[in-house]
């Protein structure tokens, strides 16, 4: 049976294709789904792929991954900056975490370059677009088989 993993996204992401096609891309949400769907199956896994503007569900998202997943992908959008909340989650999970963002955070704005998730992040993926999640997927699909061989 494949390695479950949840797939988080955080506020406005599900603007994609709309909001700041420029800095975010084309592609939409469901295409993003779509593409990381189609590398977890490549690599061995079962996602479950989520999206909220709301940072109180992310949160109670992530206390749910500690019991039915094996690992979190997450872009938690501009609560990468801000949230504490999420930070506790994520540590109090003990699960590997990769943080994912489809602009590369250390060219833009001086608060984006600040990442409360990166404190729990085994990983950092930023500035690919849409391929920084399936190399997140590709990437947790490997710290997986090493810790099941431990």
């Amino acid at each position: 049976m494949p390695s479950l993993v949840y797939v988080l996204n955080g506020p406005n992401l599900n603007m994609l294709g709309v909001r700041e096609p420029a800095i975010y891309g084309s592609e939409t949400l469901a295409d993003l789904r779509s593409r990381t769907e189609k590398a977890a199956a490549n690599n061995g896994l079962k996602i479950d792929f989520r999206q909220s503007n709301v940072e109180g569900e992310i949160v109670t998202w992530v206390q749910e991954a500690r019991e039915k997943a094996k690992g979190i992908i997450i872009n938690a959008g501009a609560y990468t900056h801000t949230s504490v909340a999420i930070l506790d989650a994520l540590q109090a999970s003990e699960l590997p975490v990769i943080e994912v963002h489809l602009s590369n955070i250390f060219r833009r704005d001086q608060f984006r370059q600040h990442s409360y998730i990166s404190l729990a992040a085994t990983g950092v993926i930023c500035g690919l677009g849409s391929t920084g999640y399936e190399l997140a997927v590709e990437a947790m699909a490997n710290i997986l088989k090493t810790a099941h061989k431990a």
